[in-house]
């Protein structure tokens, strides 16, 4: 049976509904909320939170407002499915197909918010995989891996690797592995940011990667990132890391105006990122009347007036950082400004991720590279390990790693141009045979998909684009091109992950640079050349990279994860048949 809500067309299965209390509530309102076939709604207990089937993914957003009480269904990555049975009128096809895209998008949109920056973003895909069953190791630590389980382990909280490991799996087998980044261009606060110019408290920061910085001006900001903290339990002092993230605007980066650089439109916007790009906190008189407010309330409630932060020489004296800054990290993480012993923050914009455009169509969002090719990978893996079948007859180890610093070359411990990688498939290989020798038989059986986002034909610019190679939003996929290897692609894994999209009318596009400029890298020629593996940089197309506002396609996101999906799927019986140095 079909009902109509303005545009959208739902079917319903009173049977199928999860208790008596939905049943009658639905009953009572005419609710033809929604179904699958015979198995609708079983996706509430799915370990991956979508159906494996064919999906519409109506989120609970398209629901009509009075039936609100089902909002106690779980929001975040749980859909369901329109029965396919059931003939449906044109108009809610489109629908469906819209729908669709929109909700995997959704689902990003929630990862960006809870991602300002690589430790938040390495914390978030750790929520997800262990909502689905994934088992964290350490490093530090042996590892019993067992052929049909799902793991992960992280390095440095900012670099994260997941696999999954097929049921048919023997040492000597191939990896199947996407590959992305974690960190983004931003402004890192210095070792000693205090700083006081003009009757200003202002933050001194450091520039990390190739940002377009005049974007970061004017903008609501605020800071985030890890912070060390001593804890004194029972008399025993210990440290440890915890992460914060200071919702409210709190710095800005102001413009200078017009009047006072009366060139700026003529001769364009230049900055000098020592003195011009410093953040500015707060004024010192204001700052002054707080502390002296702080003080008189310690006095009157009778604690210690005179708390100051540690020096670097281990006395009390100067801070590196202003007292009102320390405040307020502390003040979110719960200790006191002198028990922070370090931190890495970084300066990060308060709007949060939407999607926009009159046909909401699009993306607009900070750091969309990369972790808008992060998502996509963690939540295909996620997919395409979800249910005891999907692993059945696989006979590789799937893998995802999402590395930090690629965005300053990957030269780090815990960067793609660490052993990071290697040290995964070789303890994977190893905790199932002691033969060295297998795991570089693995290596030339394994495949790689460097994911990092790609760009899209600006329309006020497109004479920056060659020719015939002009990557569109709402194409697909854009695989990389450069005959200096400054991305990995070549004919072989060109034609691989072109066949996989080909088998699920998947669109893919194609990008090289033109030859009168330079061209970026990625971590796939890092991995290639550093692992000796098949390699195939490919990205989503976007617009306004390394702007703090970046803008994609929704569109995209659906087909990157969809593709993604089917290549863990697919790869290993293609893989298979590519007949390259065989005897």
């Amino acid at each position: 049976m079909l009902t109509s809500f303005g545009q959208r067309a739902f079917v319903l299965r009173l049977q199928d509904l999860p208790s008596p209390r939905w049943k009658q509530s639905a009953t009572r309102h005419g609710c033809q909320i929604l179904v699958d076939q015979s198995r609708a709604l079983k996706m509430w207990s799915c370990r991956s939170g979508r159906l494996q089937k064919r999906q519409c993914r109506l989120t609970l957003s398209s629901f009509p407002s009075k039936f609100a009480q089902f909002s106690s269904i779980p929001r975040r990555g749980k859909f369901l499915q329109l029965e396919e049975n059931v003939k449906k009128p044109a108009y809610m096809a489109r629908q469906v197909n819209q729908c669709d895209g929109i909700s995997i998008a959704t689902d990003l949109i929630d990862f960006l918010n809870a991602s300002p920056t690589a430790f938040h973003a390495v914390d978030e895909a750790k929520r997800r995989l262990r909502n689905v069953g994934f088992e964290q190791v350490s490093e530090k630590e042996d590892w019993k891996l067992e052929a049909g389980k799902r793991y992960f382990f992280t390095r440095n909280h900012s670099t994260i690797v997941a696999f999954a490991i097929g049921n048919r799996y023997v040492a000597g087998n191939g990896f199947h592995v996407i590959g992305a980044h974690s960190d983004s261009p931003c402004l890192k606060l210095k070792p000693v940011s205090k700083v006081t110019k003009a009757g200003y408290l202002e933050v001194g920061v450091q520039l990390y990667g190739g940002g377009l910085w005049h974007t970061w001006f004017d903008r609501d900001l605020t800071v985030a990132g890890r912070v060390i903290v001593r804890e004194d339990k029972n008399g025993t002092i210990s440290y440890s890391h915890k992460l914060v993230r200071i919702e409210e605007p709190i710095i800005r980066i102001p413009t200078i105006a017009i009047h006072l650089d009366r060139t700026v439109n003529s001769e364009g916007f230049k900055i000098n990122t020592q003195s011009h790009l410093l953040p500015v906190l707060a004024t010192l008189v204001k700052a002054e009347l707080n502390k002296v407010a702080v003080e008189s309330g310690r006095a009157e409630s009778g604690e210690n007036n005179d708390e100051q932060i540690s020096t670097d020489d281990g006395g009390k004296g100067n801070l590196k950082h202003h007292l009102v800054l320390l405040q307020i990290i502390a003040s979110k993480i719960g200790c006191k400004p002198d028990d922070i012993c370090d931190f890495e923050l970084q300066a990060c914009d308060t709007q949060p991720s939407a999607i926009g455009g009159a046909l909401k169509e699009f993306i607009f969002s900070g750091r969309l590279d990369n972790l808008c090719m992060s998502f996509c990978s963690l939540q295909a893996l996620i997919d395409a390990t979800s249910t005891e079948s999907e692993l059945e007859d696989e006979s590789g180890v799937r893998v995802v790693a999402l590395f930090d610093h690629e965005e300053v070359g990957s030269e780090s411990a815990q960067g793609a141009g660490s052993p990071v990688m290697l040290d995964a498939l070789s303890r994977i290989t190893s905790s199932f045979s002691s033969d060295s020798n297998l795991l570089q038989r693995a290596i030339q059986s394994s495949f790689l998909v460097s994911a990092d986002m790609a760009h899209a034909i600006h329309p006020n610019y497109s004479d920056k684009h060659e020719e015939y190679h002009q990557p569109k939003l709402h194409g697909g996929l854009v695989i990389k091109h450069n005959a200096n290897q400054r991305y990995a692609t070549n004919a072989v894994t060109s034609f691989i992950f072109r066949e996989i999209a080909s088998k699920h009318n998947l669109p893919v596009q194609d990008f090289v640079v033109r030859n009168d400029m330079g061209c970026g890298s990625t971590i796939g020629r890092i991995l290639a050349s550093g692992l000796g593996i098949r390699t195939v940089d490919v990205g989503a197309p976007q617009l306004s990279m390394h702007s703090i506002r970046e803008m994609c396609a929704v569109d995209d996101v659906k087909y990157a994860y969809e593709h993604f999906k089917a290549f863990f799927q697919e790869v290993g019986h293609l893989h298979a048949k590519i007949l390259i140095d065989d005897i």
